[in-house]
């Protein structure tokens, strides 16, 4: 198994993926929900399909890769954050550890329950930053 680290990635092989896993698919960081390796043929390798949900759209993606082929997985900051304000969809945030302020998007399934003064966890995942839940 290859974990060669670069940036906020590392690299992994195809086969030793498994659901409930991170992978990038595509260029975009998503959850792996199910993977079916095929066995080696008469004059190949094997192959995996991959069906994985995108981290941040929830977008079904599937791909079909050579088993010997190394996936990027992402690597994820989970941090808390205070919420500063908040208008339409968007919440102004002030991360507890570094005081740094920034917008997140609020999800559909957090709309109003995200108000001022409460803390939630969000992700960094390859630079993009995603509201998770409330804490």
């Amino acid at each position: 198994m290859s974990e060669e680290i670069e940036g906020d990635t590392r690299e992994t092989l195809a086969t030793t993926l498994r659901p409930g896993r991170f992978a990038i698919l595509n260029g975009v960081a998503c959850k792996v929900t199910k993977i079916d390796i095929s066995k080696t043929g008469k004059h190949g390798h094997a192959k995996c399909r991959i069906e994985a949900t995108s981290i941040l759209d929830d977008k079904k993606i599937i791909v079909v890769v050579p088993g010997h082929d190394s996936i990027k997985t992402p690597i994820i900051e989970k941090k808390t954050a205070q919420v500063l304000s908040v208008s339409d969809n968007k919440a102004n945030v002030m991360d507890i550890e570094n005081y740094e302020t920034f917008d997140l998007e609020v999800p559909e399934e957090l709309q109003g329950q995200v108000v001022e003064g409460a803390q939630v966890l969000y992700w960094v995942v390859t630079g993009t930053k995603v509201m998770k839940q409330l804490k």
